[in-house]
């Protein structure tokens, strides 16, 4: 009955870096640097409005946008952090996680046959949802532009099939970050062209020296972006699934019918938690932006002392040293690195062709945690 299933679905594969999780339950006293998910707790004053919610029953559906004030939160939230502009009543979707955003935005997008463009290496989770939709995703070699997708090569890769661009910085998995000038001159390139962008922000709070930029925020922008953000990374709040997605008028108005038929709303609880978030909370990502900062440095210096070739990253909380020089693939080395140390990392392979060659480490954990683990990577290395 298997071959009866859809033949997309089929096509794809379970993501790289969740394989690799996975298999750190069989080694015994093994080290994971592989999911990129927030050591921190969530605040206490946004567990309590949670909890509040639950006390209060404040446990039905709501419009399928969200609560109206969880969609103000928002509004208010990017405006201030971002200069992003969006009317709460009808151009804000919240969503389940980044993810469902993700998923959404290309399902309401895509026609069989589009092309997406979208740099190499990247994030599993976008090249899944564009083939789910019929799509074929057009990747852009970004290893020899310190894994920045430019301008000129977006303007190189556009055909008359080109549906949308996908701008997933900061970066999962390199922690590369654009500039303001970067990203203006992209906007340069697309803001004729009749192509979406599809721009996933999820870590635009953890940038480390620089501002975090917005596509949106360009002229002739706006009307062709669908701005994609989140409150896991920024609140660690990844288990609760608050995500949204930000559109012109247009276009979430075809957003909503895909969202109200897959999701109808997202957990209502969740909701009052995230305004708490988006209120009181809006600078609760500082201290946590502060610690990965010096885990990043931490991280980078071991690495550098350990001979590996790293492009420094400004945002998220991964590094992708090479591992070239080893000898070894990426999933050989990543293999070979958990059976002999006992210490878990994702093969850059995980990210598409582009990323063979590399490694993901996360530092979204303790000290402790990463002085272990590199600990245990500099043994390793030490043999060859």
């Amino acid at each position: 009955m298997e071959n009866l299933i859809n033949r997309r679905v089929r096509a794809i594969q379970i993501s790289g870096i969740r394989q690799f999780f996975n298999k750190v339950k069989d080694y015994p006293g093994a080290v994971s640097l592989t999911i990129g998910q927030p050591d921190f707790a969530t605040p206490e004053h946004v567990k309590e409005a949670g909890k509040t919610a639950i006390d209060q029953n404040k446990t039905t559906y709501t419009a399928n946008a969200g609560l109206f004030e969880l969609r103000q939160a928002i509004s208010g939230y990017v405006a201030e952090k971002y200069d992003l502009h969006y009317d709460p009543a009808s151009e804000i979707i919240t969503t389940v996680g980044a993810s469902e955003a993700i998923d959404l935005a290309f399902r309401t997008l895509l026609e069989p046959g589009d092309e997406v463009i979208l740099p190499g290496p990247a994030y599993p989770g976008y090249a899944a949802p564009i083939t789910l939709a019929g799509g074929i995703p057009v990747y852009i070699d970004t290893r020899e532009t310190d894994f920045k997708m430019t301008a000129q090569q977006i303007a190189e890769h556009l055909t008359e099939r080109t549906k949308a661009v996908i701008l997933p910085y900061p970066s999962n998995p390199t922690g590369c970050v654009l500039s303001e000038a970067e990203v203006a001159a992209i906007a340069e390139v697309l803001k004729d062209k009749s192509v979406f962008v599809v721009s996933d922000e999820i870590y635009s709070e953890l940038t480390y020296g620089q501002r975090h930029t917005s596509i949106a925020t360009f002229p002739g922008m706006k009307e062709k972006t669908l701005v994609i953000n989140g409150l896991s990374k920024s609140h660690a709040m990844t288990g609760w699934r608050m995500g949204y997605i930000l559109a012109d008028n247009p276009i979430a108005n075809e957003l909503i019918k895909v969202h109200q038929y897959g999701i109808s709303c997202i957990t209502s609880i969740t909701q009052y938690a995230a305004i708490e978030a988006l209120t009181v909370g809006k600078d609760d990502a500082e201290p946590m932006r502060q610690a990965y900062k010096e885990r990043l440095d931490y991280v980078i210096g071991r690495l550098e002392a350990m001979g590996f070739d790293v492009v420094r990253p400004a945002g998220a909380f991964y590094v992708f040293p090479s591992i070239k020089k080893f000898g070894l693939s990426s999933e050989d080395f990543a293999l070979q690195l958990l059976d002999k140390e006992r210490l878990a990392a994702v093969p850059g392979s995980a990210f598409s062709s582009y990323g063979e060659g590399y490694l993901r480490l996360s530092y979204a954990y303790s000290m402790d945690v990463l002085k272990d683990g590199l600990d245990r990577l500099e043994r390793f290395v030490a043999r060859f």
